[in-house]
């Protein structure tokens, strides 16, 4: 677990890296003497720029097909879809390198933190909204955090939360309870509970409840997908999913390598035990359950070497949302980590941006 963070900042930051690697290349070649010390500076220069090159070498051919697959998926023409005056405030490009250093633009908006919306079991469950400057009803998007179900709150990822708002979106961030103190259904009730809320405060929220999407990353993507794919619960035109876990006991048994959070332990704490002791509960907390015809579109978007969520459950539920005749875009970017997102201006996220606002816009801003 130590070393997670540092390989979602190295790709990251690929740019910089190049930079770095390439002076000291320069460096170790032209200006040490020539002994088994310059050798092995040189190796590790000449190795470590190529590794740091390799994000930037697949970028344009993950973009271009992300590209082909939102035309295929939602029309080649989907955009048109959306009004002009909305596509103008997208990002116009895909990755902006100096936005890595200086950030991405985030302008002003209206912030309200820590609003209570429940009071189960003692634990006061609270929300934050992100709203434009421009007063009234906006198209919604609702975010949940991840943090393995047992850690977080609606503060996270707030760079995203407050550049959606600045896309004249409202963006409400909601909380939920944690493992291992409250098991699932826990955490599923809250954010229903959450939702139901949002309904009854609409008007003070201001949120249209005619164009509503539901996110999460991680354990809130899994959330998101079994909120939004329940055949009883509130209807959304979207859902978004980073990186979310999918089949539950499939999880359990078939880990990444390495694991570096113990996802049996992750997901016994979250469950109560094992899916033979728990098969019902297994069964009911995986978002792959409830797949049926007429479902929300998704938007799928996880990372090639993630460590904690496996890439290819994010293929599959992509094949079996097909076959069931749902709309379905599936996203695989070749070189994040899990929560490659947390780096708000990296590369990775610069293209996740791109494409998730987008794919939002066509699914809450058509004419």
């Amino acid at each position: 677990m130590f070393f997670l963070p540092f390989g979602v900042v190295a790709a990251e930051v690929s740019p910089w890296l190049v930079v770095f690697n390439l002076i000291a290349l320069l460096l170790t070649t032209f200006f040490l003497p020539l002994n088994w010390l310059q050798y092995s500076l040189i190796s590790g220069s000449a190795i470590a720029l190529i590794v740091s090159t390799l994000p930037l070498l697949q970028f344009p051919r993950s973009h271009t097909h992300f590209t082909q697959e939102m035309e295929t998926q939602l029309g080649s023409d989907y955009l048109k879809e959306v009004p002009e005056a909305i596509q103008g405030k997208m990002r116009p490009q895909p990755l902006v390198v100096t936005d890595i250093v200086r950030g991405i633009s985030l302008p002003e908006i209206r912030i309200q933190r820590d609003i209570p919306f429940a009071h189960p079991e003692g634990v006061e469950l609270k929300l934050n909204t992100y709203q434009p400057l421009e007063t009234g009803k906006h198209p919604t998007l609702v975010i949940i955090y991840g943090g393995a179900w047992r850690q977080g709150n609606p503060s996270n990822n707030e760079a995203f939360s407050r550049y959606m708002a600045s896309q004249n979106y409202t963006v409400i961030a909601i909380d939920y309870r944690h493992a291992p103190q409250h098991k699932f259904p826990a955490q599923l009730e809250d954010v229903q509970t959450a939702l139901q809320y949002i309904q009854d405060h609409a008007d003070e929220l201001e949120v249209d409840t005619e164009r509503m999407a539901i996110m999460g990353r991680s354990a809130g993507g899994h959330l998101a997908m079994l909120a939004a794919y329940q055949p009883h619960g509130m209807k959304f035109r979207a859902v978004v999913n980073y990186y979310g876990p999918i089949n539950l006991s499939n999880g359990y048994y078939d880990l990444p390598s390495p694991d570096p959070i113990n996802i049996q332990a992750v997901l016994r704490n979250f469950l109560g035990g094992t899916p033979e002791e728990l098969p019902e509960r297994y069964q009911e907390a995986s978002p792959s359950s409830y797949l049926r015809p007429n479902l929300p579109p998704s938007l799928l978007i996880y990372a090639g070497r993630d460590h904690l969520v496996q890439a290819k459950f994010g293929k599959r539920l992509d094949q079996n949302l097909q076959a069931k005749d749902n709309l379905s875009v599936y996203l695989e970017i070749p070189w994040a980590e899990h929560a490659f997102d947390a780096l708000f201006s990296g590369i990775s996220n610069q293209l996740a941006l791109y494409h998730t606002e987008r794919f939002l816009a066509w699914a809450l801003r058509k004419n």
